[in-house]
């Protein structure tokens, strides 16, 4: 797969350590106005990098779009007159929904809307893909590259915003969590690296679990929590403090802000 990521950020860049890693690409464009910072990516087999948006789309087939949303308007006017029948759009850009994409470069074009989070560097990103008409007939392409990057799902366009905050903002609110347990750990008398070490794998554990058994949380918790016992003990006071009712609201608050940046 000939692959141009145009926006070499962090997001694009993640996607790019995940293609390089897993050997995703017959050839890669990673395109940045600045390209100073990212210069050594070149050094990788058939990496190119440039500031030439038009070079990158020319010599590609596949346009992966991870810029700022005021950006994605300027760039798709610029590269439209380069577009062909060959070209699948995949934008991973938050709030820019695919009408309005369809109205700079036309409705015939394959275009894909995808939602992954900044674990696809590590290949194990939770992506989430929607398409326009024409793009139901190419969005294969989109799940062989993201599910070699993590694991993909499609879903209905309406479903992306939630899916932004679930998944990419997600990341964010289980490193939180993975923070909270570390300085539980540290206060229990662990060092900070000791105490890291059995948050991240505690939260990596519990995740497998469910995703090996296919089990509701609950069920899982009721395998460790006794009557009378410590965990349930635990459990109840970070339910009285608040524990599960702030999630859904910090949720509910970031998906409040991400429908407001979209109506713009």
């Amino acid at each position: 797969m000939k692959i141009a990521i145009l926006g070499a950020g962090n997001l694009g860049l993640s996607i790019a350590k995940g293609l390089i890693f897993s050997n995703a690409y017959t050839s890669l464009y990673l395109t940045k106005r600045k390209t100073e910072n990212i210069t050594d990516y070149e050094e990788y087999s058939k990496v190119k990098v440039t500031s030439d948006n038009l070079e990158a789309v020319r010599n590609s087939d596949i346009l992966i779009f991870s810029v700022q949303p005021t950006q994605l308007e300027r760039i798709l006017g610029e590269i439209k007159d380069e577009l062909t029948d060959k070209h699948v759009l995949i934008s991973t850009v938050t709030g820019f929904k695919i009408p309005r994409i369809e109205n700079i470069v036309g409705e015939e074009h394959f275009i894909i809307r995808s939602m992954p989070n900044t674990a696809i560097a590590v290949g194990k990103s939770m992506t989430c893909l929607c398409s326009n008409e024409p793009g139901k007939k190419r969005i294969s392409i989109a799940e062989a590259i993201f599910n070699r990057l993590g694991t993909s799902i499609i879903i209905d366009e309406n479903k992306m915003q939630a899916a932004t905050v679930i998944c990419a903002s997600g990341v964010a609110f289980w490193m939180r969590l993975i923070r909270a347990t570390t300085q539980g750990a540290v206060q229990l008398g662990f060092d900070a690296k000791d105490a890291q070490e059995l948050s991240m794998q505690t939260c990596l554990g519990a995740a497998s679990l469910l995703i090996e058994s296919g089990r509701h949380p609950e069920e899982e918790i009721d395998k460790v929590t006794t009557p009378r016992g410590c965990t349930i003990e635990g459990l109840n006071e970070m339910e009285h403090n608040g524990l599960s009712s702030s999630l859904i609201k910090g949720i509910q608050a970031s998906f409040k802000k991400i429908n407001n940046i979209s109506e713009r």
